[in-house]
């Protein structure tokens, strides 16, 4: 049985209801006749009865709830809530009425926030930012936790690295060049979601061009004292750096530059030094590897709350929403 296949399996055994705001794009349809024909989760679909009949043309998803804004008898309830959180920054009922009323990805939030969802999954046809600035208004971050950050969770076919090709690439979607210490709680959040995910042990890779002192430049030392700062805060995680990422995977690669490393050569959880690498390094194996690459998913916010590439395809809105499923378990 394939990762996405064991992660379908734990959403079917406790069943979590799920946002999908994006009614606008075809790809969510796709996504939820499939969700709902494998029983992944409940789907709550945000907009018109008239405007989801249409959009979903030849498309089974009569298992799906539809709530419009317009006729929602929460609205008020809603309105009130986003006045609320969103007084000490001079919201108004007339402007919280005008963000509900016509965005979607507030409607969404403001579900989960609520509890008549669990979580939600957008990001087809938004950008992050916009996926994630109302979740970060409306549901903060989670207690304990200093960012929020994101990954992406790659399953390379054929590959005997990382843990039987699974790996988590971290930050590869949000954190543009985090400084030590952010870079320090990404890897720990990782880790954490890594374990949550993959149900294995994590072993953390701080990556870089260098592998213990074999470079000297401001971004290695950056990685250096991130190393430093996350093995003081997690003393018993699994963790070494700076590794370069042969050193990290390749047993004998990893024996060679780094000897006596308890991470170096079998590495599942690489942590990128910038948003940069990390979004390149993902989509060079998902593109040359032929990997699944599933995110960005977020970690560190109050409720599950997940991004898509606007790349992606209705395929891996599926495998998305079953990720957000089991975290919403958790």
């Amino acid at each position: 049985m394939g990762f996405i296949d064991v992660i379908k399996e734990r959403a079917r055994a406790d069943k979590k209801v799920i946002v999908l705001p994006e009614t606008e794009d075809r790809r969510t349809y796709q996504a939820a006749e499939q969700i709902l024909k494998e029983g992944i989760a409940d789907l709550i679909l945000i907009g018109s009865e008239e405007a989801v009949k249409k959009g979903s043309e030849g498309l089974d998803i009569s298992g799906a709830k539809v709530v419009d804004p317009a006729t929602d008898p929460n609205f008020g309830a809603y309105v009130d809530k986003l006045v609320e959180l969103r007084s000490k920054k001079g919201m108004t009922k007339e402007q919280a009425t005008e963000i509900l009323s016509k965005q979607y990805l507030y409607y969404g939030v403001m579900m989960v926030k609520m509890g008549d969802a669990d979580g939600m999954v957008s990001g087809a046809c938004h950008s992050t930012a916009d996926t994630l600035r109302p979740c970060l208004q409306i549901l903060k971050t989670k207690p304990g936790t200093k960012l929020v950050s994101a990954f992406f969770l790659m399953v390379v076919p054929d590959c005997e690295y990382g843990e039987n090709g699974t790996f988590v690439f971290a930050d590869s979607g949000l954190e543009q060049n985090p400084d030590p210490e952010k870079l320090a709680n990404i890897a720990i959040s990782s880790a954490e979601s890594f374990k949550l995910l993959v149900q294995a042990e994590p072993k953390v890779a701080m990556l870089s061009h260098s592998t213990k002192g074999s470079a000297k430049h401001a971004d290695v030392d950056k990685v250096v004292e991130a190393t430093k700062i996350a093995k003081e805060l997690a003393p018993d995680l699994m963790l070494d750096g700076e590794l370069q990422l042969d050193a990290a995977i390749v047993p004998s690669v990893g024996n060679s530059k780094a000897p006596g490393s308890q991470v170096a050569g079998q590495a599942n959880v690489l942590v990128f030094p910038d948003l940069d690498a990390g979004n390149i390094g993902y989509k060079l194996v998902q593109r040359l590897a032929k990997a699944e690459a599933y995110g960005p998913v977020t970690q560190g916010i109050a409720k599950p709350v997940n991004d898509l590439s606007r790349g992606c395809s209705w395929e891996d809105i599926v495998g998305v929403v079953a990720i957000t499923a089991v975290q919403c378990q958790a």
